[in-house]
This record gives C-alpha cells, sequence and structure tokens, in this order.
C-alpha cells in the first residue's frame, strides 16, 4: 500500500476540527441561556430560539453540502463556509436584541451544518479503506465527545468571562481549520455545468420540510403538540414538503439528495441505525443535565463534571477499534456497542431520589466504553461498497438522519417526562389518599419540625404541605426519568439485533486506494 500524502491527512483533521467547532456549538450555548436571555431582554421560551436556529439551519444546510461542494470544489467551498462560519460567530456575541441573535446564530448554523458532513467525506475520499476506520474513529469522536463537553465548556467561559466568549471561541480553530484545508486540498474551478444544474425544487422542498420538521420537533412539548393550531399548521406544510421532496428527488436525472440509495437494504439499515443512534446520543446529552438539574440542583460545572465520563473513556477505546475492525465483522462490533449503550441505559432505571452524579457516572463509563463501536464500524458498513460519486449523497441522509434523531429522541423524551410525571404525581395522590392516615402522620411531622425552626402554626402547616407537594413531585420526576431510560434501551436492543441482519459489505476495488476530494 502507497503511503498517504501528508497533505491528505491535513485537509482530514481540518475537517475534523471543523465539524468538531459546528457540533460542539449545538450544546454550548445551553448552559448560558439564562445569561444571554438577561442581556437580550428575553424571556425564556424566546430564548429556545437561539438553539432552535442554529439546528434548523444546521438541517438545511447539510443536504446541500453535496451539490454546491461538487459546483464549487470542496477547498473553495468548505473554506467560504468556515470563513462565514467564523464570522457568523463573532456576530453573535454583537447581538443587540433577540431578534439579531436568532438571526446570526442561523448563518451560524447554516455555515456550521455544511461542516459536518464534508468532514465524513473528506474521509471517504482521502483515506484508503485500510486507513478508514481511522478515520471514522476520529470522527466519532467529535460526534460524540463535542455535545458531551459542550454545556460544559459554554456554562465555564460564562462563569470566568461572559457569554460572549462562547461565541469567540470559534475564531482560533477557525483561522487554523481554514489554513489547513487551504494547504490540504487541491484548487480546482468551478463547475458551472454542476451549479447551473441547481434542483430549486429540491431545494425549497426540502428547506421547508426539514427546517419545519426540526421547529415541530423542538417546539411541539412547549406548544402542546396539536392542540396548537400553529404547530398543526407547520407539520401539514412539512409532510406535504417532504413529499413533494421525495417524489422530485426520485424522478430528476441530477438529483439534490440521491434517495435511490435507499433502495440497497443494507444502506437503508445502517441509515435507520443512525437514526437510533442519534435518538441515543441527543436523547441522554438532553436528559441527564436535566435530571440532575431537576432532581439534584446541579450547576453548569457540576454537572460537566458528570459528563465528561461520557467522553474521556472513548479515548481509551477508539485507538483499539480501528484495528477490530480488520478482524472481527463490522457488523457484530456496531451490535456489541449498542448492546452496551443499552446496558447503560439500563443501568439507570431504578433511580431514586439518592441517585446522584457518582452513580451516573457508572453508567456513562459503560456507555462511553461502547459507544466507539457503533460510530467507526456503522460507517465503514454503510460506505464499503459505495462509488465516489455516491459519497456526498450518502453522508448527507446519513448525517441528516443522526440530526432527526436527535430531534425525535429530545421532543420523544420531553413528552414522555410531562406526561409521566404528572401521570404519576396523580397515582402517588391517590395513594396517599388511601392510606390517609401515613400521609397526616407526615404531614404532622414536618409541621412539627417547621415549628421547631421558629415558624407559626399556620405557616407551618402551608410549608409542611408545600414540601410533600415538592416531594411528591420530585418522586414522580424520578419514575419518569425510569422509565425514559427504559425505552431508550428498548430502542437500543432493537437496533443492536437489526445489525445483525445487514449483510456483509463487498468493499469497490476502486475504494482500497485514496480518491482525490
Amino acid at each position: 500500500m502507497e503511503p498517504i500524502p501528508r497533505r491528505n491527512w491535513i485537509a482530514v483533521m481540518g475537517g475534523l476540527i471543523g465539524a468538531f467547532m459546528a457540533i460542539l456549538d449545538i450544546q454550548i450555548t445551553n448552559a448560558s441561556l439564562k445569561d444571554i436571555q438577561g442581556a437580550l431582554s428575553a424571556t425564556l421560551s424566546e430564548s429556545s430560539w437561539i438553539s432552535t436556529s442554529y439546528l434548523v439551519a444546521e438541517m438545511i444546510a447539510i443536504p446541500l453540502s453535496g451539490w454546491l461542494s461538487r459546483g464549487l470544489s470542496v477547498r473553495r467551498y468548505l473554506l467560504w463556509t468556515t470563513g462565514a462560519f467564523i464570522a457568523a460567530s463573532v456576530l453573535c456575541s454583537f447581538s443587540w436584541n433577540l431578534t439579531s441573535m436568532i438571526v446570526f446564530r442561523a448563518l451560524q448554523g447554516f455555515t456550521g451544518g455544511a461542516l459536518i458532513p464534508m468532514a465524513f467525506s473528506l474521509i471517504v475520499t482521502l483515506l484508503p479503506l485500510q486507513k478508514r476506520a481511522t478515520g471514522m474513529a476520529l470522527f466519532g469522536l467529535c460526534a460524540t465527545f463535542a455535545p458531551a463537553i459542550g454545556p460544559t465548556l459554554g456554562g465555564w467561559l460564562t462563569e470566568q468571562m461572559s457569554w460572549h466568549y462562547i461565541f469567540y471561541l470559534n475564531v482560533p480553530p477557525g483561522l487554523l481549520v481554514m489554513a489547513m484545508l487551504a494547504h490540504g486540498l487541491d484548487k480546482k474551478p468551478v463547475d458551472w455545468a454542476v451549479i447551473k444544474r441547481v434542483d430549486l425544487i429540491g431545494i425549497v422542498t426540502m428547506a421547508l420540510g426539514l427546517g419545519l420538521l426540526e421547529v415541530v420537533l423542538e417546539e411541539g412539548n412547549r406548544e402542546d403538540w396539536f392542540g396548537s393550531s400553529f404547530i398543526v399548521r407547520l407539520a401539514v406544510i412539512s409532510a406535504v414538503a417532504l413529499v413533494f421532496f421525495v417524489i422530485s428527488q426520485l424522478i430528476r436525472r441530477h438529483p439534490l439528495v440521491n434517495l435511490r440509495l435507499l433502495h440497497n437494504p443494507r444502506f437503508a439499515l445502517a441509515c435507520f441505525a443512525y437514526l437510533i443512534l442519534g435518538m441515543a446520543l441527543m436523547g441522554s446529552i438532553y436528559v441527564l443535565p436535566l435530571y440532575m438539574t431537576q432532581i439534584h440542583n446541579y450547576n453548569a460545572l457540576e454537572i460537566g463534571e458528570v459528563l465528561m465520563w461520557m467522553g474521556l473513556p472513548q479515548l481509551l477505546v477508539l485507538p483499539l477499534v480501528p484495528k477490530l475492525t480488520h478482524k472481527i465483522d463490522p457488523r457484530y462490533l456496531v451490535s456489541f456497542g449498542f448492546l452496551i449503550f443499552a446496558v447503560s441505559c439500563f443501568m439507570n432505571v431504578n433511580m431514586s431520589a439518592d441517585y446522584a452524579g457518582p452513580q451516573l457516572i457508572q453508567s456513562l463509563i459503560v456507555r462511553a466504553l461502547g459507544q466507539p463501536f457503533i460510530m467507526v464500524p456503522l460507517s465503514l458498513v454503510a460506505t464499503a461498497s459505495l462509488s465516489h460519486d455516491e459519497i456526498p449523497s450518502s453522508s448527507t441522509l446519513l448525517n441528516v438522519l443522526r440530526n432527526l434523531g436527535g430531534a425525535f429522541g429530545i421532543a420523544i423524551i420531553a413528552t414522555l417526562l410531562d406526561n409521566d410525571t404528572r401521570t404519576h404525581v396523580l397515582q402517588i395522590g391517590s395513594t396517599l389518599a388511601a392510606s390517609s392516615i401515613e400521609g397526616q402522620n407526615y404531614l404532622l411531622q414536618l409541621a412539627q419540625s417547621m415549628m421547631a425552626q421558629g415558624s407559626g402554626p399556620e405557616i407551618a402547616q402551608q410549608q409542611a404541605h408545600a414540601m410533600l407537594a415538592n416531594t411528591i413531585n420530585r418522586e414522580a420526576a424520578i419514575m419518569a426519568y425510569n422509565q425514559v431510560f427504559y425505552i431508550m434501551g428498548i430502542f437500543l436492543l432493537i437496533a443492536s439485533g437489526l445489525m445483525l441482519l445487514l449483510k456483509s459489505p463487498t468493499p469497490r476495488a476502486a475504494d482500497a486506494e485514496p480518491l482525490e476530494a
């Protein structure tokens, strides 16, 4: 095997740093929303659009990356989008009101959204098959480690300096990425034939369909889902647009995204696995900080000290995975990874009020040891038999489905937590009513405790009732969290079993050597 040119590795590493930045920025504002909303005079509900606008724009950008990179050339496209990402990041720090912040975050998401699939494409096109597992391992680390440290890093920067620095953070690595890509990628002229072959119908229907679907999933639980006419209208428009998008892509000779790849059962099953992976990855990153905040009042730094165990153990396993892919069928590695991920979820189905950060760390270490066995082999299985021309569309589909899986996972979890908590509150309340003697004795003990601390009899009774209500709500919430982890575990078990149905991939001979980007 011929040695891989150093320029190829520089380009791949530049692309991976860019993808890490883009994925990091999805979550980095979460721990700082209170500070940002205060500075911009926004409500908590309104400030949620700071994250939603980024996700919507990113979702629209990913399918466009294949067409634009072919037309403009990979080098020109990545340099432009990275430069625009840096500019948008700086503009976010200068936001003067909520509207300007949402506009600049959308621009940041649109430009950052291009960096994620393009990093994936660079690995497949610039590295030979023998080294592709190493590249995929690094991509997997970006996709899983960046969201885990995002809220922690954002919270630390906000507390130590100000929220503006979570956006300034992108400037130094962004400039480094531009330098690495400029050196590592070949200059190519603009392919005007590809540019003129623009699929306007596909772009419009895709942007409407995926963009509005993301809004529905992000805002649905806050707006009472289909009890809201706003959500109903968006859902209908999204569904119609996506139907037209699929039809237009299947009948066009040069589609924006080659949906015909889904005719390949192996690739289609790999896409479904990516959907479940996105649900589990983003769902757990959403639910764990929520649990620690709601049940144990953890701050951003305390949450970060727990969540870092979601990423650190991966550093021990990732170097081994590329070697294992040469000795063990990747399908079995993926199935094993999903199984370990499921076990980590089942470790959290019997939580109680005493179950806090130290107990969560145990399950996070198990999860971190299993995750590398999913991302790397699954990427190899999905792309092993694809041609060079099919890589951009495959990268688009895999990354869109991972993002959609995350959006679906968060929406499902938020809805389950709300509904199940209310249900358990009613159940616990009815149990207390059925055994009112024990309930009254408990209230009496609480009231006496309050009076011992100096409260009057009437105030002590009110405090006792408030404490009982808080205890009921806390226990009901914990029961709801247990059910969420159980459901996540079941989905991961299904994915583990489905991986065994994949046919063994037959790599194309042309993939044995790197291809020019």
